[in-house]
């Protein structure tokens, strides 16, 4: 399943909102070195129950909107 997913990266608490189609995380790490890319994909896989490395970032590596997919 694909899913667009909003990031704000820098948040003082760790939150996940699902809306049909789009997800909208809030993580305490920082965009800095990939920190925030690898809370993410491990929120994901902790909320969908499924392995981090079923988790990938198709497009939006540097971006606060990313399309992500998760077998």
């Amino acid at each position: 399943m694909i899913y667009e997913v909003k990031v704000t990266p820098g948040a003082k608490k760790e939150e996940i909102a699902i809306e049909s189609n789009r997800i909208t995380i809030r993580t305490p790490k920082r965009a800095h070195d990939g920190e925030a890319n690898e809370a993410i994909v491990k929120i994901l896989a902790k909320h969908f129950h499924t392995a981090k490395s079923n988790v990938k970032i198709l497009h939006g590596q540097t971006s606060r909107t990313k399309l992500i997919e998760i077998d």
